[in-house]
């Protein structure tokens, strides 16, 4: 689904948020990076974006993250795409490729200059500014991808001058531009980010005035770090307000109380914009958790106790998929394998089960990398361990069931579920007589749809449901 589409859609006075990643480096920190954006997502952000690199340099990388974000982790993803050092060609492949994988929404930027490059040059076939590249998504693409461009509260900075402010002229100019982009096609607008909130009420009632009505997105960058946020803002050449800068200067040594003034920052900023009539929030998490996070619970937009599911699964962001509303029990505890090896699956969901040989099934490695090195690293500490009796395996699987183990070789989910802690005790005496149990949910009779035990679904609903218990046995029991 388009994004543009999801914020048009809101009730009056929802707010919504949303995330913003970037590629990891190394393979370990892709890996940290999925399991801690899937924690992010179940508080529903409206759509997470992952970055580009400068020059096309993370190409492939941002390409196979952003098909996951969208087809496994199975949240509304925006993929950036700039122009810097992409010849046409790689361009269309970036956007046919997400297309297939069913992606309906582009960030279009010109992008920074290649590494060990000052200046933005324009390669010989490609485009010269996110205007061309806007233009181009538009002729050849028509109406199916939703564009969000950048906008610049305080103009681009090669705008900016050694002062650190633009002239009149060249912020009437960036005005202008952005203009110029929304009426080639875009229809979302995010910003670069800012630490004063009057310069961005100022923009958006700027862009009003001269006929830019499409939606403005505020991008909040929670400080979590003095020297990194010194190195962005002068990057961007961000204007700091000098009652931040006093601040930061006398707790920059202390980088616990350098967060906590962040997220109390963050959190001000927002309640000022949300004050204002702004009702998007659009989060530079630089692939953190908690600073962002923490602002959304001060502003009352999440709350940990009330992460809620639709479904017992989280409900695909493929557009391809969206409408699927069914899934075989058993794979409740393995959602991301599930999806990823019914991807080519074109008779998908009413298709039989057959032999495992047939290629609808796909590989049982296709989820791999939602199973990190780290995540069998514990499979190896708590359960490759040497067993001398079948008592052994029974402790074990009791040891499971009461929670003192955190993996099972049979789920991809993190320990045990809330709901399974209600019938845990009879478990672990289950295993002891030598039944192993391996999956199971206790019997529901007429519990509120919003538990946060057992509920899934919108408030206001009851449901009801059976005890169900898979486990092995030896045949002489």
């Amino acid at each position: 689904m388009k994004v543009i589409e999801k914020i048009q859609s809101l009730q009056e006075g929802k707010v919504v948020f949303s995330f913003e990643f970037f590629p990891p480096k190394t393979e370990d920190g892709v890996d940290n990076l999925f399991e801690r954006m899937d924690r992010m997502v179940a508080h529903n952000p409206s759509f997470c974006d992952i970055t580009w690199g400068a020059g096309g340099s993370t190409a492939d990388l941002t390409l196979d993250i952003a098909n996951k974000m969208q087809n496994i982790i199975c949240v509304e993803t925006m993929m950036h795409l700039t122009c810097t050092n992409m010849p046409v060609e790689k361009i269309d492949h970036a956007l046919q490729t997400i297309k297939s994988n069913g992606i309906q929404n582009v960030l279009a930027l010109r992008g920074d200059p290649p590494h060990g490059q000052d200046k933005f040059v324009q390669v010989e076939g490609g485009f010269s500014c996110a205007l061309d590249l806007v233009k181009h998504i538009r002729s050849k693409y028509g109406d199916y991808f939703g564009i969000t461009v950048a906008g610049y509260p305080e103009a681009h900075p090669d705008a900016i001058g050694n002062d650190g402010v633009a002239t009149p002229e060249a912020y009437q100019n960036d005005l202008a531009y952005l203009k110029r982009k929304v009426d080639a096609g875009a229809d979302l607008i995010v910003t670069q980010l800012f630490y004063d909130t009057d310069i961005f009420l100022k923009f958006v009632n700027d862009c009003r005035q001269i006929g830019i009505n499409c939606p403005i997105v505020p991008g909040i960058m929670p400080i979590n770090n003095y020297k990194g946020f010194l190195r962005m803002t002068g990057f961007c050449k961000t204007k700091i307000p000098a009652e931040i800068t006093a601040a930061l200067e006398a707790i920059k040594d202390n980088e616990e109380a350098v967060k906590a003034y962040g997220v109390h920052l963050g959190t001000e900023m927002c309640r000022k914009i949300l004050a204002h009539g702004v009702k998007t929030l659009h989060l530079y998490t630089l692939n953190m958790e908690k600073s962002a996070l923490a602002i959304l619970m001060n502003l009352g937009l999440i709350e940990e106790s009330k992460i809620s599911r639709s479904l017992p699964w989280r409900r695909p962001a493929n557009v391809f998929r969206v409408k699927e509303d069914v899934r075989p029990i058993f794979w409740s505890n393995r959602p991301k394998s599930y999806i990823t090896r019914t991807i080519g699956w074109d008779q998908y969901p009413y298709g039989q089960w057959d032999d495992s040989r047939n290629p609808s099934y796909g590989a049982l490695t296709d989820h791999q990398f939602m199973r990190p090195r780290a995540r069998d690293k514990k499979l190896q500490e708590e359960w490759a361990t040497p067993l001398k009796s079948i008592d052994d395996i029974q402790e074990k699987f009791k040891s499971y069931c009461l929670g003192k183990l955190r993996s099972s070789p049979w789920s991809e989910l993190d320990s045990l579920q809330p709901e399974t802690k209600i019938i845990h005790e009879q478990l672990g005496k289950i295993n002891l007589k030598g039944f192993l149990t391996i999956n199971s949910q206790p019997a529901v009779n007429g519990e509120r749809s919003d538990s946060p035990s057992v509920g899934w679904g919108g408030p206001g609903g009851m449901f009801t449901r059976r005890l169900i218990l898979s486990f092995f046995a030896q045949r002489k029991n």
